[in-house]
């Protein structure tokens, strides 16, 4: 038998089992009190709501939202030479888009990073995922002589889905420990390449299906307002630190210039913070700019036409997505088993793992630039090679946050690693690379050839800053077991002795 939260019996349940309240803390089952009287229908609804509030569903509802995220950023990407076209716009301009998004999402990370460490985190979640939806729909009607009002859409885009990133892995980190904590990362961080992928597939198909670029636009939102639904309904609000070894006993806030002061100190932090924005400079440059450059390459092979119409026809964008859902599964899922098995032969496992990879994709991904002029497939396969080895280190980077930073100031470190990866990765790299694109096809007279190489040199300069990034990673390798035992006695100290 168990009861609910206003003293009503539900039926159906044992004595063993444990209650789930609408805050999501737990209580253990109660024998039977004949005080307690039967649940109302509506109680019983309730109550049920209740019951489907299990640390797996929930696990899964975030990763769900972390899918659209990133399937909405990405929509754009797919089609982005029908914006082009639409606009009348250079490369650069383009380029812009992803620009403005991501210095809009990197303001706004650290204030949902203060707000997800004192208040209600789904709540913000689930209002940022309003915010963006309805923003994404509505700039799908703005006409083409304001460029710029689409442009600043993206910005206010950017917000709202800086809510959810800074925030959700944090709940994440609060229902589960060691290597579950890590599975469920993995599946959360999944997310990023899936989500990206089908970015690409739906904005493809919408085009092609209803014969408009606009409509690749209409699509995201309406799932968005799902899982928004979807979060306030059925995720619960852990207590913060609740799972960690003495983590349910902090209760004294530090303020957030101490957080601040703590982060700045902790070595493994920042260093693996420097090297996620390095990730974040190449994946945000590939994924504006590689559909294109493969478009460009079948132009100067002679497999396609340069596009000229309203609606260009480029199943590049759909192979692209195809490729990068498949990597980031096989990615995730074989960071996740590899960090695993070397946790067994050394405790630097994670930081490690991932400067490896990190390493061996700069390989392939210099090889996509070699090989792309003569063979598209080449191009492919480098491709899938270089990006399934990036994407091994994006749940090992959030598990190592998790080892060496204290619950309670985990949001904002989340929200300020977000910061720092985007000020320094993909806030400037889709805008870069169209500078220097566009500066070299000034260089010299232009023709198909040239468009297609100009923008090959330009996005060379990814596989330098990736090596740069496995450089970091080694370096959160030297100072990763000291920041992690000093977090471990940070959470066995008396609560008085947690401010810094």
């Amino acid at each position: 038998m168990c009861v609910e939260s206003d003293g009503c019996e539900i039926e159906g349940c044992s004595s063993s089992d444990e209650v789930r309240t609408l805050s999501g803390s737990m209580s253990p089952g109660l024998k039977s009190n004949p005080d307690l009287h039967p649940c109302k229908p509506g109680q019983k609804f309730r109550a049920a709501l209740l019951r489907c509030r299990s640390p797996a569903a929930a696990a899964g509802i975030l990763s769900f939202g972390n899918v659209l995220n990133y399937m909405d950023r990405y929509t754009v990407a797919g089609v982005v030479a029908d914006i082009q076209q639409h606009y009348s716009v250079s490369d650069s301009g383009i380029g812009l888009l992803q620009t403005v998004f991501i210095c809009s999402f990197m303001v706004a990370a650290p204030i949902f990073g203060y707000l997800g460490d004192r208040f209600n985190r789904k709540v913000i979640l689930s209002c940022g995922i309003f915010f963006w939806s309805i923003v994404t729909l509505s700039s799908s009607f703005i006409s083409k002589e304001y460029y710029w009002l689409f442009v600043l859409s993206r910005g206010l885009v950017g917000i709202g889905e800086s809510s959810y990133s800074s925030i959700s892995p944090t709940i994440i980190g609060d229902l589960f420990t060691n290597n579950s904590r890590t599975m469920m990362l993995s599946v959360f961080y999944l997310a990023i390449p899936l989500g990206s992928g089908l970015g690409y597939i739906l904005g493809d198909s919408a085009k092609v299906a209803a014969g408009d670029w606009h409509w690749a636009l209409r699509v995201s939102p309406l799932l968005g307002i799902t899982a928004g639904t979807l979060i306030l309904l059925f995720v619960p609000e852990p207590k913060r630190g609740i799972v960690d070894p003495m983590g349910g006993r902090i209760r004294t806030r530090t303020s957030w210039v101490c957080d601040m002061k703590a982060l700045a100190k902790n070595r493994s932090y920042v260093f693996s913070s420097l090297a996620s924005s390095a990730v974040s400079f190449a994946t945000g440059a590939f994924g504006m700019w590689i559909p294109l450059y493969l478009a460009r390459a079948q132009v100067v092979q002679k497999t396609a036409e340069d596009c000229t119409k309203e609606i260009c026809s480029n199943r590049g964008s759909l192979i692209f997505g195809a490729i990068t859902c498949v990597t980031g599964l096989l990615g995730v899922v074989i960071g996740a088993a590899t960090t695993r098995l070397c946790r067994q032969k050394t405790e630097r496992a994670d930081p490690l793992v991932c400067a490896v990879s990190m390493l061996g994709s700069a390989i392939f991904i210099c090889l996509i630039f070699v090989v792309a002029k003569k063979s598209i497939v080449g191009a492919y396969v480098c491709i899938f090679i270089g990006e399934t080895l990036l994407f091994l280190n994006w749940a090992i980077t959030a598990d190592i946050l998790m080892f060496v930073v204290i619950p309670t100031r985990r949001a904002t470190a989340v929200a300020f690693q977000s910061f720092t990866s985007h000020l320094l990765g993909d806030a400037g790299s889709p805008y870069l690379i169209g500078l220097i694109s566009d500066a070299l096809q000034q260089s010299y007279a232009t023709s198909e050839l040239w468009q297609f190489l100009s923008l090959g040199y330009a996005l060379m300069l990814c596989p330098f800053i990736i090596v740069l990034g496995g450089m970091f990673f080694l370096a959160t390798a030297l100072f990763f077991l000291d920041d992690r035992e000093k977090a471990e006695k940070q959470l066995t100290r008396q609560p008085s002795a947690v401010k810094v």
